[in-house]
């Protein structure tokens, strides 16, 4: 038991690592670990510590040799040949403006000219995007849908291909998906386009590969089943291709707490195992030959692990069945050399065999809640009932307890925990596992199958939208802090156990600091600014003791996917912000409001302000719209709010919507401020600073939304003057495509003693105006895997005594 715990801490100290040991380190780990292989025979704990130091070091090796080579930055962003497989099932995207396209992983074999004397190293997989076609080009509209239809690139085929790559590089965002460990995980270390004209077909798939089956067998899906949201869920749970499944069914498998059962998982592989161990069990067993060489029980129970290796290989071998794979092999084989080891022991075996084989198995969430699920129902008993009317009320029971011992879990992992979600799998669970999933499979061998399970499907989800319907369906939490979750969960492991009801009440209270967390806010008379990664655009949180401010919504990514779904909302509810009381749209440009319908119907908004004009559909989403006009001004908790820009003249004017950008000034009782900009330009910046320059109330700001993102057009030397910042925040994409910032302003704000945090190299910004230190969220929670190399700038981006990180 001793042994197991401990390679499980040395890798989650590994993961807690922000770098990797270097070569001499890497020495005196295994130099430490001989010695203590050595004195681990007169102590136990010698052989914990052992133990642990060996599951720390070879974790490390992988990490770096999974992480090398790596795409240096001056590679970034040019035109290379690459040659190589397909190495997955292409996905179907949308780029902006409704460009179809294509996503897939690219293992690398050989990389052409590249116009240098030594080709550049690149990493050996890569996710490329290919827009329009394998040849590049933009498709016309009209053809977007068949262009969906028959991809041009297939798994397993051999292309050449001219692309441009960047790195690893994703958004960093407090409560927000980490791109980068994502990325990581899955063997990618850089991501790029395909250039168009830059295509050729090498090979095709050879007809016996998985690949190509796989791809055979996803089209022959689309073929019978008509509707393409059924489709993409039978090929999801067939062939494991989860993003077949459009992004708002995805919504609602999530807040109906059912989204685990719609993938190849390890309810999905291990029911596979066991039918196939059922049914060749006394296929075995009628072959007097065979049982003399192997008794029937073993063999089923190998050839059910033989079988479920198939199923999850011809999935596509996703990380849960992998998970799930090694389980079984590892349970079995306990079993054939007769151990009888307690649960725990047995689940401690096969998390120790799981994260042997993929170190990075503990860091996602359904590792725990797999585990999580088998340990509860373990702990539970078993299930010794005899009727039918026994096993339905066993099987009420083991659903419950999977409901209320999980949801913890699912809070800390998810910060949601669906309400209705008991209702949903009483449903969904059989019939997903023991329906529609088989006729999913078996309508590879008839078609008609399909329709079959579609047509359930369709039942289904027509009862999941009722349930998603009901009031308060899913429940947000903010962020706890660890003590809090590690409390909730022993709480809940009491809660479902075989105890008196004084423990269980007991565990309940535990649960407590979880499900109502301490959420930090600023004193009387101060304010919080949390300028968010989002990529090309902007978007300011500022919240006061109690009031929450939202300035711009960031930008719109694709068709049905924008900042405000994949930053702000999760960033806001890890945040504890329920609502927000005022909504500011500085300016009409997508990167500025693109996140803002989507925020207004997943949260409660008091109040719009904005410059757009009168018949944009924005004012008519629900919030009473007031026009965003100079001399505007009011008072939350002591910190006074006041609106700069644009007068009532510009409107008249005709200004355009840079210059028509609202300016917003925030101060504090300690008289600390902020200044919001937008999309401000030069010959507007001089006409403020005019106006405020010399008033007892002047631009002083201690931090600066820099204007239009660091453009040229922008941030001229009479406004920062003016402003005199000590900060200035620049929120723009990685690798900007418009070059913002531009390194002429760079110089500006340098000269002027300015200090420049960007939102690529920093992360999530946050800064109080009550003298706390400043931080950056990649300073904050940096890990081996995380990007190191800021975006090719000059000059250098400079701090100040004011702020700490990136």
């Amino acid at each position: 038991m001793a042994a197991g715990l401990a390679w499980l801490a040395g890798l989650a100290l590994l993961h807690r690592c922000e770098r990797l040991p270097t070569t001499p380190e890497l020495a005196a780990l295994a130099l430490a670990v001989l010695l203590l292989g050595l004195l681990s025979r007169r102590h136990w704990l010698a052989l914990a510590a052992c133990v642990a130091l060996l599951a720390f070091t070879q974790g490390a090796l992988r990490a770096q040799w999974r992480m090398t080579p790596e795409l240096h930055p001056a590679w970034e962003g040019r035109d290379l040949v690459l040659s190589g497989r397909v190495d997955s099932l292409p996905i179907a995207i949308t780029g902006q403006g409704g460009v179809p396209g294509w996503r897939f992983e690219f293992a690398v074999e050989s990389v052409g000219p590249a116009g240098a004397a030594l080709p550049p190293e690149i990493p050996r997989r890569l996710m490329l995007l290919a827009y329009g076609g394998a040849q590049g080009g933009t498709a016309p509209a009209a053809a977007a849908q068949a262009f969906a239809e028959a991809p041009p690139i297939s798994a397993g085929e051999r292309w050449r291909f001219t692309a441009r790559l960047k790195r690893a590089h994703g958004l960093s965002n407090p409560g927000g998906f980490d791109a980068e460990l994502w990325l990581f995980e899955q063997g990618l270390r850089a991501s790029g386009s395909v250039r168009p004209g830059g295509s050729e077909r090498l090979q095709a798939a050879p007809w016996w590969e998985i690949d190509a089956a796989r791809q055979r067998l996803r089209t022959a899906i689309r073929a019978h089943v008509a509707d393409p949201g059924m489709a993409g869920v039978l090929a999801a749970l067939s062939l494991g291709d989860q993003n077949a499944i459009s992004h708002a069914d995805w919504g609602l498998f999530r807040d109906t707490a059912v989204a685990h059962l719609l993938s190849v998982s390890g309810m999905h592989v291990t029911l596979f195992a066991w039918l196939a161990a059922a049914l060749l069990g006394p296929l075995w067993r009628r072959s007097t030959w065979l049982c003399l060489r192997l008794p029937a029980p073993l063999a089923a129970r190998w050839l059910g692990v033989a079988a479920a290796l198939g199923y999850a290989l011809f999935s596509g071998w996703g990380v849960p069945a992998q998970r799930t794979v090694v389980m079984l092999a590892t349970v079995a084989g306990l079993q054939t050399l007769g151990l009888r080891w307690p649960w725990p022991l047995v689940l401690l075996g096969a998390a120790v065999a799981v994260t042997a084989a993929d170190p990075w198995a503990l860091m996602q969430p359904g590792f725990w809640l797999s585990f999580g699920a088998v340990g509860l129902l373990m702990a539970a008993g078993g299930d010794t009932s005899r009727t039918w009317r026994d096993r339905l009320a066993a099987a009420l029971r083991t659903q419950s307890i999977a409901t209320v011992g999980l949801a913890p879990l699912s809070l800390i992992c998810f910060a949601q925990l669906s309400l209705v979600g008991l209702l949903a799998n009483l449903v969904a669970i059989p019939l997903i596992s023991f329906v529609i999933t088989p006729l999913a499979l078996l309508g590879g061998l008839f078609a008609p199958l399909w329709s079959l399970a579609a047509l359930l499907m369709q039942g289904l989800m027509a009862w999941l939208r009722l349930l998603a319907a009901w009031p308060a369906a899913v429940w947000w939490l903010p962020a706890a802090p660890l003590w809090a979750q590690g409390l909730a969960l022993l709480g809940a492991a009491l809660m479902v156990m075989r105890l008196p009801w004084r423990l269980r009440l007991t565990g309940l209270a535990m649960t407590l600091p979880l499900l109502w967390p301490a959420v930090p806010r600023p004193p009387p008379g101060e304010f919080e600014l949390l300028a968010p990664d989002i990529g090309q655009g902007n978007a300011v949180l500022i919240r006061t003791q109690g009031h929450a401010l939202l300035f711009d919504t960031g930008p719109a990514y694709a068709p049905g996917a924008d900042a405000g779904e994949r930053v702000l909302l999760p960033l806001l509810r890890s945040q504890g912000v329920q609502r927000l009381d005022l909504l500011v749209l500085s300016h009409r440009d997508s990167d500025h409001v693109g996140g803002a319908a989507t925020l207004m119907q997943a949260l409660p908004v008091a109040e719009l302000r904005s410059s757009l004009e009168s018949g944009h559909p924005l004012l008519h989403a629900g919030p009473p719209a007031r026009r965003c006009e100079a001399g505007q001004g009011w008072t939350w908790d002591g910190v006074r709010f006041e609106m700069l820009h644009p007068t009532p003249a510009h409107y008249e004017a005709g200004l355009k919507p840079n210059d028509l950008s609202c300016v917003l000034r925030i101060s504090s009782a300690s008289g600390r401020r902020a200044l919001l900009a937008g999309d401000l330009e030069a010959e507007q910046e001089r006409r403020l600073a005019q106006r405020h320059g010399d008033s007892p109330g002047d631009l002083h700001a201690d931090v600066l939304l820099v204007p239009h993102h660091g453009s040229k057009t922008s941030s001229s030397a009479e406004f920062l003057a003016a402003v005199r910042p000590a900060v200035g925040i620049v929120q723009a994409g990685y690798r900007s495509r418009f070059g913002h910032p531009a390194p002429p302003v760079l110089a500006r704000y340098q000269a002027a003693g300015i200090a420049v945090v960007s939102s690529p190299s920093c992360g999530a910004w946050r800064w109080r105006s009550d003298g706390g230190a400043a931080s950056c969220e990649r300073a904050l929670s940096r890990r081996y895997w995380s990007d190191r190399v800021a975006p090719p700038i000059a000059p250098d981006e400079v701090t100040g005594p004011d702020w700490e990180g990136g």
